[in-house]
């Protein structure tokens, strides 16, 4: 499903849903991160969805991270909270959702690196290497905030 990213666009369209979400900032032993190219739009992306009932938070971040990249990891702390109401992602179906998500930091416990049906690609890189990848300004937030080391977040 195609999905269109909008942040304090006042041309975006009015979300109908507010769905919590975790997204996971992987950390290695050299300090690479993991991150996955999205097959809904295109762009380089921390992996992550959203909750599911019946799962903490931490669960979330634990199986997206494994389902769209083959990676298991442990979470370690919190990057950071967005809940920016001017931030809404637009399906093709017609779901228009509110930015509700927490950011978490993890480390890799094992798993073997694979792409998944929500992925093109799946890449260990450094955090140097990060800033010439395409990607929507709030993943590049993140990511800005875990190399910030200023503590969590809170947008």
């Amino acid at each position: 499903m195609a999905r269109r990213d909008y942040e304090d666009d006042p041309n975006a369209p009015e979300p109908n849903s507010l769905v919590p979400a975790a997204s996971v900032v992987v950390v290695d032993e050299a300090g690479r991160i993991l991150l996955q190219r999205r097959t809904d739009n295109g762009m380089w992306a921390l992996p992550g969805g959203k909750m599911e009932l019946g799962e903490s938070l931490a669960d979330c971040g634990i199986r997206e991270t494994y389902e769209e990249t083959g990676i298991d990891v442990e979470i370690t702390g919190i990057v950071g909270t967005y809940t920016n109401p001017g931030h809404v992602f637009a399906y093709d179906d017609g779901e228009v959702r509110q930015e509700f998500s927490i950011c978490l930091l993890a480390r890799p416990t094992g798993g073997t690196l694979h792409a998944s049906d929500e992925s093109f690609e799946v890449a260990w890189f450094s955090p140097e290497d990060v800033d010439d990848l395409p990607m929507v300004p709030s993943i590049r937030k993140r990511i800005n905030d875990w190399r910030s080391g200023q503590g969590p977040a809170v947008r």
